[in-house]
């Protein structure tokens, strides 16, 4: 009588630690995963606004060269595949690595980012949007203190 009542308080001792053990997993995962999610959601901001950082310097390169801002990103990337100093020193111009293919993309969605040449006032100004967030550098407003501004600076 003694041997069964060992082996079902065995056999009970062998599921609980089971149930313990999957219990202590879930919570772990609970706890982690969303943790995760954010972190992974704040990895990707930052690289956008790299990759925006990044075209800013390129556009206000662009400006110094041409006295002007160019007509579209196209003009953009063109401009810079011909500027041998600027890939020369591209590792300490820009803050991501210098992918010319992918520069002018979001990494969140893979959409292009929005850019608006502003040169109807006085001063000209551009406006570079995100195309997944309200990230945005410059103004469409002709305010020249806020031709180079980033929304999260």
């Amino acid at each position: 009588m003694a041997l069964k009542s060992d082996r079902t308080r065995t056999i009970l001792q062998v599921v609980l630690a089971i149930l313990i053990a999957g219990l202590a997993y879930l919570l772990y995962y609970s706890i982690t995963a969303p943790y995760e999610a954010i972190e992974r959601e704040q990895q990707l901001t930052e690289e956008v606004r790299n990759r925006m950082i990044d075209i800013r310097t390129a556009l206000n390169r662009y400006e110094r060269d041409s006295t002007t801002f160019p007509d579209s990103l196209d003009m953009l990337m063109t401009h810079i595949e011909r500027d041998t100093e600027l890939v020369e020193n591209r590792d300490s111009l820009f803050l991501t690595s210098f992918e010319l293919d992918s520069m002018f993309y979001s990494p969140r969605s893979g959409e292009p980012f929005v850019y608006t040449l502003s040169d109807t006032g006085r001063v000209v100004s551009y406006l570079l949007e995100s195309p997944d967030s309200d990230d945005q550098i410059g103004t469409l407003e002709g305010d020249p203190t806020r031709v180079n501004v980033a929304s999260w600076e």
